[in-house]
């Protein structure tokens, strides 16, 4: 088993048993039993029809053709010793669903009764002698959802019955089981939508009074049933099946990767949060934890699928390109097409050697941000937020950035580009006037530039953070303040309206001199951190961590920052940081101290909160850029004043572990005021602009 959550349960569920005669005693407290590991650690010569294939990067099972014998064993090697299904259980799956797949019902998993029952012998909680009534529902009802014409009641028994099982359709997703006196019954979880091409995670639980289902670590669904789960469910002589009933015309045809059933237990808390909530882990076969396999068994036996290898230029990937391996000889690295991406299998590691500068740009003025972003069709982008009355958009070519489009602005502080469905959004926040109006800009295809939609009122706003939430976008303005000396004001989330097809004022949060918000998902859990920078006093102040709870964000946690200018979040393997840059220390009439510590925290995902995990010296930090190349990873940051002079270094930072991050390159810049990090053409850049100097540089990084 191979999830250090699994062996935890594993330990919680060893503990002493009661030694007594009742079955359902021994079968509820039974520690999570991996069905797809206990099938895939057999004889793999007896496998027939069943491969490991790869998608996204990740592995599972794909069965070609009805498992009877390879994928199905009898219910007692597992739940041994019991006579009847747990009351109460969990189960938790893994697969992707292909999009053309799942039009018909196709079986993730059933337990099926003996294909003879001996005649009275009903089972535990049955009636002996049903009436023609309830032989005629039963009958009917199997008729009209499995589509089988040839199943026939015979006596007080029947012929393969199936005693429960979880069914997949296009858009939903059914739990069936015989239910009390024999009859079959459903819970149905509708719209669930998994038949997208893409790796999902699900925990069906019972209770003594609910049913639920959670996809990817979101809210659960839940039904409550109009009659529990029965209490006494005979399962006697019955049989596991991985993904059929025994029979090709319900087999299940996508990738299964996990497939644990938990007796006794909800086993969402085990496994949610998760940082990925579409892999997230409880138990997986050691088949498909490993490394991708490249080599082909003999006839019959598990194996991994690939088409062919290729040494020329690659292609896009797409599924016509799905499983096929390109060798790149340039960066000495094997590829695999996952149908979508070139996914590395082999690639040889790529370091930061050296920083070299690549492009000044002349600006003509002062710039306090940089956005660099993507347009459909026509290539990489940065937007410059000038000083002066107008800011400028730049476009990447084979040379660096050149000039594309001036857009009137004034005293412009930050840009911000966001996307809804296939249409791309900019927001500029002006400053310097008496009344203040941030700008919306949509890209126009036909004119092939950035036209005015909308103008918000805002308050010297330092910065804005565009963010989805169940498919709501939404916008927040970082008010900085309002005329000269009031920093105690609102900042404001915006919600995106389709019928006006305008944004519109969601919800209102006190800030104290707001400097930047920062937008982050861990699991199913949405989160909002604000740098508060001045309250009029003291830059000795807290920002604040907002979590999204039934429609609003709510206080999670404050932390102390001085002169909050940024916040950065990134991820390393499964541990989540937040990195905020101090700016400086002042109090009332006061100095200043600008060389001061910014902190790194991590998430406590047990304490449920963010913990200092690093303190680094910086100047008047006002940015932090978090990078990887290959893998390794990097934090830069944008010092912009120590005091005396705005022309200092900005500095590298390489994570080294148990070291946290270390400087490796000095990067000399006048009066930094933003880093972007962004690749073009498998080459990776650095781009900062200067509040100080009417220039902007673009730093090549040389790996070998």
């Amino acid at each position: 088993m191979s999830s250090l959550r699994f062996v935890q349960f594993l330990l919680l569920g060893l503990k002493v048993i009661d030694t007594t005669t009742d079955a359902r005693i021994h079968c509820t407290e039974l520690f999570p039993l991996d069905l797809l590991s206990f099938v895939l650690e057999q004889d793999t010569s007896k496998l027939l029809g069943v491969q490991v294939e790869q998608a996204g990067g990740v592995r599972g099972v794909h069965i070609s053709r009805p498992p009877y014998n390879s994928m199905s064993f009898p219910s007692s090697q597992l739940l041994v010793d019991c006579d009847v299904f747990p009351e109460e259980f969990s189960i938790v799956v893994t697969l992707k669903v292909n999009r053309r797949a799942a039009k018909r019902n196709e079986y993730l998993l059933s337990l099926m009764a003996p294909k003879q029952l001996k005649k009275g012998r009903v089972g535990v909680g049955e009636e002996r002698n049903n009436t023609e009534k309830d032989l005629g529902r039963q009958q009917d009802w199997e008729r009209r959802e499995e589509g089988d014409k040839k199943m026939r009641m015979k006596g007080n028994g029947t012929r393969g019955r199936i005693i429960l099982g979880l069914r997949l359709s296009r858009k939903s997703l059914r739990f069936l089981f015989r239910g009390h006196g024999g009859v079959m019954e459903y819970w149905r979880f509708r719209d669930i939508r998994l038949a997208d091409n893409q790796w999902h995670t699900l925990v069906l639980s019972t209770g003594s009074r609910h049913v639920r289902l959670t996809v990817d670590c979101r809210p659960p669904l839940e039904i409550v049933p109009s009659r529990p789960f029965p209490s006494v469910l005979s399962i006697q002589g019955s049989s596991f099946h991985i993904g059929s009933r025994g029979r090709r015309k319900d087999l299940y045809t996508g990738l299964l990767r996990q497939l644990v059933l938990v007796p006794g237990s909800d086993a969402t808390h085990h496994i949610c949060p998760s940082n990925d909530p579409q892999l997230a882990v409880l138990s997986i076969p050691q088949l498909l934890s490993g490394p991708p396999s490249m080599r082909r068994e003999g006839a019959g036996q598990t194996s991994t699928y690939v088409e062919r290898v290729s040494a020329v230029p690659a292609q896009s990937c797409s599924e016509l390109l799905q499983g096929q391996l390109w060798f790149n000889p340039l960066r000495k690295g094997l590829y695999l097409c996952d149908g979508k991406v070139w996914i590395a299998v082999l690639e040889d590691q790529k370091r930061l050697d050296y920083v070299v500068e690549h492009q000044v740009i002349t600006t003509g003025s002062e710039t306090h941000d940089v956005e660099v972003f993507q347009v459909p069709g026509v290539g990489l982008m940065a937007a410059m937020a000038h000083r002066s009355t107008a800011s400028a958009v730049y476009l990447w070519n084979h040379t660096g950035f050149q000039l594309y489009q001036n857009i009137s602005t004034h005293g412009a502080l930050a840009w911000r580009h966001f996307s809804m469905g296939n249409r791309g959004f900019m927001v500029v926040s002006n400053s310097g006037t008496e009344i203040d109006f941030s700008v919306i800009y949509k890209w126009s295809k036909r004119r092939k530039q950035f036209v005015q939609i909308q103008t918000l009122q805002t308050h010297c706003a330092r910065d804005w953070e565009a963010f989805s939430i169940n498919r709501q976008t939404y916008l927040a303005v970082a008010n900085h303040r309002q005329g000269n000396n009031n920093h105690s004001i609102n900042s404001v989330i915006y919600k995106w309206n389709r019928l006006r097809k305008a944004f519109e004022v969601h919800q209102l949060l006190p800030t104290l001199g707001a400097y930047d918000w920062e937008f982050f998902t861990v699991g199913p859990y949405h989160f909002l951190v604000v740098a508060n920078a001045f309250d009029g006093t003291t830059t000795s102040v807290d920002s604040v961590i907002y979590i999204w709870v039934n429609g609003t964000f709510q206080v999670f946690q404050t932390i102390k920052t001085f002169c909050a200018t940024d916040w950065e979040m990134f991820q390393i393997d499964s541990r989540v940081f937040l990195a905020v840059a101090n700016g400086h220390r002042h109090h009332a009439n006061g100095p200043s101290q600008y060389a001061i510590n910014s902190t790194i925290y991590e998430l406590d995902m047990s304490g449920q909160l963010f913990v200092r995990f690093q303190d680094i010296v910086t100047y008047s930090a006002v940015d932090w850029e978090f990078f990887s190349l290959g893998k390794e990873y990097f934090l830069v940051v944008a010092n912009s004043f120590n005091g005396e002079s705005y022309s200092l270094n900005s500095i590298i930072y390489r994570w080294q572990g148990y070291e946290g991050f270390v400087p490796v390159h000095w990067l000399p810049t006048i009066g930094c005021s933003d880093w972007e990090f962004f690749s073009s053409k498998g080459e990776s850049y650095l781009i900062y602009s200067s509040a100080k100097a009417p220039l902007s540089k673009v730093f090549k990084l040389k790996t070998f």
